[in-house]
């Protein structure tokens, strides 16, 4: 072999020679392509069978807590509906979900066509590209920048999700009383609720276009009002959705005028809204001087540590001890007075 390498003018480097770089990014490379492949594989193989899990997720009996059918509010005694303890329900069945349930949740919330397997192998290919670009950098702290580049790549997909979850749930927040209003007009002109609800899938904006037409379609499938618009309300957990829905059910056990009650709600959940931005436009300057006190001293130790680098990287060459303790409390209290501005200002509506 080495007759044969030497003839071909190669060289084989000594186990002596490999520095621990290399091996860390011939281990990075070789996680991103495992990690890819697999990703595909996983893409492959689940995309046939999509259409039966949907199809078994509408149409199984929901069960989030064990004891009665989300959405259906029976209660175990008398079996009459209890069309209060639906959020309740959905609260206790989310507590005791694990990490795949949780982040399928999360993910059907921000409305992303992933399952948690695909959605963790992106999670991890990001953080080992990232892991990799920081290697590749000629810069002298590249390990520092490849650890904080992975860490963004293996979290900055989830802070996707969340962001994207919370402005489709606000969207919807904004939109619900147009939406209630357009189905008091479609029950004033002859239309049943299911039709009513099919008109919003028709004729309203995103996301409670996409967010009521899936209430039809389980609805079509075989499931009752009660539990589709359960499933509407795990999607989209508000408190405004929980008092239109809660009056549905109450409509349904003891009768009444549904065209009024729906009146009444949207008029109540636009004066909510509107107090609510009221609230935020009050608030904002508050929650702007909180993040720039907080930002405010990273900035001006970032902006000596560049005039004047030994001004301020000599306390952690003498004094190590000292200057790493200072640098930890005061990054703790910061991070404490940003935490407790925020609670401040967070005035629930």
């Amino acid at each position: 072999m080495a007759e044969i390498v030497s003839a071909l003018g190669l060289s084989i480097p000594s186990l002596s020679s490999i520095s621990f770089e290399s091996v860390v990014i011939g281990a990075l490379v070789t996680f991103s392509i495992l990690a890819l492949v697999v990703g595909l594989q996983r893409v492959v193989a689940n995309r046939p069978n999509a259409l039966a899990k949907r199809l078994q997720d509408v149409t199984s009996t929901v069960s989030l807590t064990g004891a009665a059918p989300a959405g259906t509010g029976r209660s175990e005694g008398d079996g009459r509906a209890n069309p209060l303890g639906l959020v309740s329900t959905i609260a206790q069945g989310a507590a005791t979900q694990n990490f795949t349930e949780r982040m399928a949740r999360e993910l059907t919330q921000a409305d992303l066509k992933l399952t948690v397997g695909e959605f963790l192998v992106l999670s991890g290919v990001l953080a080992s590209v990232g892991a990799l670009i920081g290697l590749a950098l000629p810069i002298p702290g590249r390990f520092v920048l490849a650890l904080l580049l992975l860490v963004v790549g293996a979290y900055g997909p989830r802070v996707y999700v969340i962001r994207r979850k919370l402005a489709r749930l606000r969207a919807f927040n904004a939109q619900l009383p147009d939406m209630i209003n357009l189905m008091t007009s479609a029950l004033q002109t002859g239309f049943a609720l299911p039709q009513a609800f099919a008109v919003v899938g028709r004729e309203g904006p995103q996301p409670s276009a996409i967010e009521f037409d899936r209430v039809v379609r389980e609805i079509d499938l075989g499931l009752s009002p009660d539990e589709a618009l359960a499933h509407l309300l795990e999607r989209m957990p508000s408190d405004d959705l929980d008092l239109f829905i809660t009056s549905i059910n109450v409509q349904r056990e003891v009768g009444g005028n549904l065209v009024e009650v729906f009146d009444t709600i949207a008029n109540t959940i636009r004066e909510r809204v509107k107090l609510l931005g009221d609230v935020r436009v009050l608030t904002s300057q508050q929650q702007l001087s909180g993040y720039v006190i907080a930002a405010l001293p990273v900035g001006l130790a970032l902006l000596l540590t560049l005039i004047n680098p030994n001004y301020m990287l000599g306390v952690f060459d003498t004094t190590r001890w000292c200057g790493w303790t200072m640098l930890g409390c005061g990054s703790g209290m910061i991070f404490l007075g940003f935490l407790v501005i925020r609670r401040i200002v967070n005035i629930q509506v």
